[in-house]
């Protein structure tokens, strides 16, 4: 068979569509490994605080059922009815209302998907997590990125402003990530009352003790997404799920990848369900160690760490860069993430981490003041 010659400068990047041409990347956070071979030390002593995850894990129960599991070659159930019973039970709706995911950015991607086309709308309420904007952009919408009050809650009165004819979704983060502060429920049902779709991220929920899940089967157009990622330790795992509204998860099944949840995800969430005691106590724990981390930070005279319903710690920078602050805990194996965008001067975010770890955080922040001096 004769082979056709390649063609002389053949633009192949000119047939890629041009919204993604003109995406910029998604900045996602740094492995573990990688983390340890810049700092010159052994994971073991990495103390990583920049990515929100459980510093404790997940449940024991989990990893021995990983490890006796005898069936990874087989496809795992695209209905995930093991788990959604379980998933139905702990928030406290029907089943029906229930679809698994691998991780809450799956469904971010899911719902835009469904909903936007090339030119329409979505609002943002900014500063708040990179991925809405992100996934509006693959997809062609207009992200219209409305600026927070000055005490980072969602300024109602300008979502009500700037919806269009075009307008088709909202997201709200609650608690809203980097800032830690939650959305009144008052407000998430005054945006519901547009008709637009709300999309509530309660990606740190189990923390704040707060979830207006409940509410969706009462309102078509609400959308919760929730994660394992953050209370259950299963980041690894890419572990989510929503709560939709019927006339919006019926159609969701049907553009859904078929085996979109792994067999280990779907395992790590049965049995987080089954440990949920140790999970609970590890969270206590967390929000413990989150009003012990904001006070400490506050004596440092280096932040001013504002109020937090996560299980992170914003902090405006009061003495010194917030980048070079950054660097010199990085230096010293400690790992946090740090801001500078317009909304976000010269402000790092803490994760919460077990006790001893705040200790070296603490430490090691004290050493920069006397660097930094008076």
């Amino acid at each position: 068979m004769a082979v056709l010659p390649k063609e002389k400068g053949c633009d192949v990047e000119g047939l890629i569509l041009g919204r993604y041409r003109r995406i910029e990347e998604y900045t996602p956070v740094v492995p573990l490994e990688v983390l340890a071979e810049r700092a010159g030390i052994t994971v073991d002593q990495v103390i990583k605080l920049d990515g929100n995850e459980n510093p404790y894990g997940c449940s024991p129960r989990v990893q021995q059922a990983l490890a006796a599991f005898q069936h990874y070659h087989i496809y795992p159930d695209p209905e995930h009815r093991d788990v959604r019973p379980l998933l139905a039970e702990y928030v406290g709706v029907g089943q029906e209302h229930i679809l698994a995911s691998s991780g809450s950015d799956e469904l971010i991607d899911l719902v835009v998907r469904l909903f936007i086309e090339p030119g329409d709308q979505v609002i943002n309420c900014v500063p708040t997590f990179g991925m809405y904007e992100f996934v509006a952009q693959i997809f062609g919408g207009e992200v219209v990125a409305l600026p927070r009050r000055d005490d980072f809650g969602v300024d109602v009165e300008a979502v009500l402003r700037a919806i269009g004819r075009r307008t088709k979704l909202i997201f709200v983060a609650s608690p809203n990530n980097p800032t830690g502060n939650l959305t009144p429920v008052e407000d998430i049902l005054a945006l519901l009352e547009t008709g637009k779709v709300v999309v509530v991220d309660e990606a740190y929920a189990e923390f704040s003790g707060r979830s207006v899940a409940s509410l969706v089967p009462d309102h078509d157009n609400l959308v919760v997404l929730r994660t394992f990622s953050k209370w259950a330790g299963l980041a690894g795992l890419r572990a989510g799920y929503g709560i939709f509204p019927l006339p919006i998860i019926k159609h969701l099944w049907k553009i859904k990848q078929p085996y979109n949840v792994n067999v280990a995800a779907l395992i790590a969430i049965r049995e987080s369900f089954a440990d949920i005691e140790y999970l609970r106590a590890t969270n206590e724990a967390m929000v413990k160690e989150r009003e012990r981390l904001i006070a400490m930070l506050a004596e440092t005279g280096i932040v001013d760490p504002w109020p937090s319903a996560a299980n992170f710690v914003y902090c405006p920078v009061l003495r010194g860069d917030a980048r070079w602050i950054t660097e010199e805990l990085a230096r010293r194996g400690i790992f946090i993430r740090y801001f500078d965008k317009p909304l976000l001067k010269n402000s790092i975010r803490v994760s919460v981490g077990r006790p001893e770890q705040t200790d070296r955080l603490i430490a090691a922040l004290r050493e920069i003041g006397e660097q930094l001096g008076e």
